[in-house]
């Protein structure tokens, strides 16, 4: 695989580069939204991602230059500023920072970042993040256990970026292995891998892309997250159930039958946020539960359900992502489908027969560049298969 990466890295420094690291995009068909809130989720690795070309700099200096932003990110291992810049490599500040808390870093790094894929939908900042932990560990000589990985790259969003994530993101990437669901409790971090059942309907991933970018912290992210816990602070002060400080309190904590009881309490939109929880969580269950016996055409119902459930309970997405997802679900050969990532814009994910892969890349595109025809030269329809997570 030729990579662009690696030859930018030459044309900038004259060498070629110490080593590549890789780190998948995920997809999470079912259990989206819910992961903030200690649900459980369904996710998948995919065979695109986030190539790192990089090699050591003894000086401490960490310079990175990404082929998607214009601007070269520059700092020193020892002296990182201690809150974000406002840029794209807030996320490597945020996980350098984290990661010197932890290890002590001398050794600084120079990279060219690559990604096979446009950035919204598919968690692409988790996967640079994840990317450039790997080669900064590496340059250093420290090795990192999975779940550190997932914890280290979870902070960077969570306490320097400034966006409430939840554990899936990170979790898919670094836990996924290839034909395999990853089926995981996002409150203790325990998970499965169900393998794909060899009575299962072959099938791809189809990523279609809106043509729209997305940025989580410009967009209504952290106002769900707090939706969502407001339900839940509400919901157990309604039942006399002990809560805790609100930015601890998750709808996990939430018995269902005391959402059942008092959810008609609730503001609308918190109603509608919590009514998306408990059904999802109970999709995710079901799901895994399709996906380990082979049931594809039930799994894919399962997803298209979500799909639903995010536009009108969790009330995301924008004009385009609900007119693809509604395109996805009136089309031959789609199992299933649903926004991909916080779905407020970015990109679907569809389940599809790789057989009509042509087919319904034709006609997902006819139709939806018919309604939104300003977006023809942004517009892109991957097929995608599923892949190994991150090799730490």
């Amino acid at each position: 695989m030729d990579l662009k990466c690696e030859e930018k890295f030459y044309a900038i420094y004259h060498r070629m580069p110490d080593g590549v690291t890789f780190c998948p995009y995920r997809i999470s068909p079912l259990g989206a939204h819910i992961d903030h809130q200690w649900g459980k989720i369904n996710g998948l690795a995919i065979d695109r991602g986030i190539h790192i070309a990089y090699g050591a700099k003894q000086n401490g200096v960490i310079e990175m230059e990404s082929l998607d932003f214009p601007k070269r990110a520059q700092f020193h291992v020892r002296s990182i500023e201690p809150e974000r810049v406002g840029d794209w490599a807030d996320y490597l500040r945020g996980a350098a920072l984290g990661l010197s808390e932890l290890y002590p870093l001398r050794t600084g790094l120079s990279g060219v970042i690559e990604g096979s894929l446009p950035i919204g939908g598919l968690s692409s900042s988790a996967a640079v993040t994840i990317s450039f932990l790997s080669a900064l560990c590496r340059v250093n000589g420290i090795t990192l256990e999975p779940q550190e990985m997932i914890r280290l790259a979870k902070a960077a969003e969570n306490n320097y970026v400034g966006v409430q994530t939840g554990i899936l993101d990170q979790s898919c990437e670094i836990l996924g292995r290839k034909d395999h669901l990853l089926y995981m409790d996002c409150r203790d971090g325990s998970f499965r891998l169900i393998p794909t059942n060899p009575k299962m309907k072959p099938y791809k991933i189809a990523i279609i892309f809106s043509g729209l970018d997305r940025a989580l912290k410009n967009s209504a992210y952290n106002l769900r997250v707090d939706e969502c816990r407001a339900a839940a602070y509400d919901l157990l002060a309604f039942a006399g159930l002990p809560y805790d400080k609100l930015n601890q309190t998750h709808l996990r904590d939430v018995p269902v039958e005391v959402y059942e009881t008092y959810k008609e309490r609730l503001p609308a939109q918190f109603r509608k946020r919590a009514e998306h929880f408990f059904t999802e969580y109970k999709r995710a269950e079901e799901g895994a539960f399709a996906w380990e016996r082979g049931d594809l055409d039930a799994y894919g119902r399962l997803v298209f359900e979500s799909g639903y459930s995010s536009i009108h309970n969790y009330e995301c997405g924008c004009p385009e992502l609900i007119r693809l997802y509604e395109i996805l679900r009136e089309t031959e050969g789609v199992y299933g489908a649903r926004f991909s990532g916080a779905g407020f814009k970015g990109c679907c994910m569809a389940l599809i027969d790789p057989l009509r892969a042509e087919e319904i890349g034709a006609r997902v595109r006819d139709l939806y560049l018919k309604d939104f025809p300003a977006l023809a030269d942004k517009y892109e329809f991957h097929v995608c298969e599923s892949a190994d997570g991150a090799q730490l």
